[in-house]
């Protein structure tokens, strides 16, 4: 989605893992998981607790899944004929209508913080792929230095937080949502425990 000059900033070990779930997040939601992208996820443990049972969840299924069922799932749920059972744009989820002042917003900000759409990339902006992707970015300074947490709060009480929440879980429970249920959940689960340690960190 973005293009950036190639940074090597030194970031924390918490901040890598967040990024790298951030990107993860994006991967997914993108474009149709391919065999690798699958085979690689289905590798993946969790842990007990919310979020670690939701990537155990996925890890499993993506073990059972080819890449051409996920692409069935990934265009029935964001592409559709006409349109997918979802559609996953800021501008849609906070207002009705795509293409709308969340849009702009969000350009506006991309512009200050100087990324750039990738010329291959037509879609908008707002939508949740690019914007896990620019999370991703920020953390680990691949638009310049890294962000401080209170520039990455901003950017995500701005752009993500309004609707990204109701996004995932409105994906774990749509009707077609197989190998993306516990994506979903995943995102869903990660999303409040960005929301809480912004929080703590805005105290």
């Amino acid at each position: 989605m973005t293009q950036a000059a190639v940074q090597t900033p030194q970031i924390t070990p918490e901040d890598k893992l967040r990024a790298e779930l951030y990107d993860f997040l994006a991967a997914l939601l993108a474009n149709p998981p391919t065999e690798g992208l699958l085979r690689n996820t289905a590798k993946l443990t969790g842990d007990e607790t919310d979020l670690g049972q939701g990537i155990q969840t996925l890890a499993t299924l993506a073990g059972k899944t080819n890449a051409k069922a996920a692409e069935r799932e990934f265009n029935t749920l964001f592409i559709g004929i006409g349109r997918g059972e979802l559609l996953p744009y800021a501008s849609y989820y906070m207002t009705g209508f795509l293409n709308e002042k969340p849009l702009a917003s969000l350009r506006r900000d991309m512009a200050e913080q100087q990324i750039r759409r990738a010329p291959n990339v037509y879609e908008p902006e707002d939508n949740i792929a690019s914007l896990m992707e620019m999370m991703a970015g920020l953390i680990e300074g691949r638009f310049g230095a890294p962000a401080s947490i209170g520039q990455q709060q901003t950017f995500f009480n701005r752009h993500i937080a309004p609707w990204a929440s109701p996004f995932f879980a409105d994906l774990e429970k749509a009707q077609n949502s197989v190998l993306y249920a516990p994506v979903g959940t995943v995102g869903k689960v990660f999303m409040q425990i960005e929301t809480e340690a912004f929080r703590l960190a805005g105290n």
